[in-house]
């Protein structure tokens, strides 16, 4: 995926519609929860849908922080040879409980790595969406300290 970075400049600040293509093509990220005042950082996969992250969880620690505090982070990312990509969402996560709240969480796209049993779905709601694009090898000008 190539953007346009201003004055070869090797960061780009994404905006929103392009954190969200970015999260569309990706399948895999990190969701950080935070129980007892002890954060928790956990490699999930996703999916997403109109405006949301979908996720699915077994029974455990992930799901019983998110009860207790649904505030979370979720980030993903992706490293190419000469670019690189971060989305960090910061938002509201529960778990779904009808049948039509889970059928656009299937819909998503939710593909776990490890095919155990995953019973409970999760939706984030988003807060605050952002990103950024990385020129990788791109060294900045050098400041002349004379």
């Amino acid at each position: 995926m190539m953007y346009s970075h201003a004055d070869d400049e090797p960061v780009l600040i994404l905006d929103e519609e392009q954190c969200w293509k970015l999260l569309g093509h990706s399948q895999h990220g990190r969701l950080a929860t935070a129980f007892d005042g002890v954060p928790y950082i956990t490699p999930v996969n996703h999916g997403t849908a109109d405006g949301r992250v979908y996720l699915r969880s077994a029974a455990g620690s992930k799901l019983s922080g998110l009860t207790v505090n649904p505030r979370v982070a979720f980030e993903s990312d992706g490293i190419l040879s000469d670019e690189a990509w971060s989305v960090i969402i910061l938002g509201t996560a529960r778990i779904l409980d009808t049948e039509a709240e889970i059928k656009i969480a299937r819909a998503s796209g939710v593909d776990p790595w490890v095919q155990t049993l995953k019973d409970f779905w999760i939706e984030i709601t988003p807060t605050s969406v952002s990103g950024r694009h990385f020129i990788l090898g791109q060294q900045p000008e050098q400041l002349d300290e004379s």
